[in-house]
């Protein structure tokens, strides 16, 4: 059986773009993780009391976007729901 297309400049280049995108995927699920826990930080530190289902809620956002506006609401926010106003459930 011949391997050789394994070792070639095409397979090459195609398993390098793959990594890449696996790091570019695994760079901003970090990212959103760490915001996600800040927006939580954030609240628990001011006193403001998270039920669960929010907390669900918070931790599984992949969306960087949707965590900076949920940070930015959480430093004045006196309700865990305060966080998503105007947003859909």
């Amino acid at each position: 059986m011949d391997l050789s297309w394994f070792q070639s400049r095409t397979a090459q280049q195609l398993r390098a773009e793959g990594e890449a995108r696996g790091e570019a995927r695994g760079e901003a699920r970090g990212q959103a993780r760490g915001q996600a826990k800040a927006v939580l930080v954030l609240l628990g530190h001011r006193g403001v009391e998270v039920g669960e289902e929010d907390r669900e809620r918070i931790a599984g956002c992949w969306d960087l976007d949707t965590l900076n506006v949920w940070f930015i609401r959480a430093i004045t926010a006196t309700s865990a729901a305060e966080l998503f106003d105007g947003e859909a459930d």
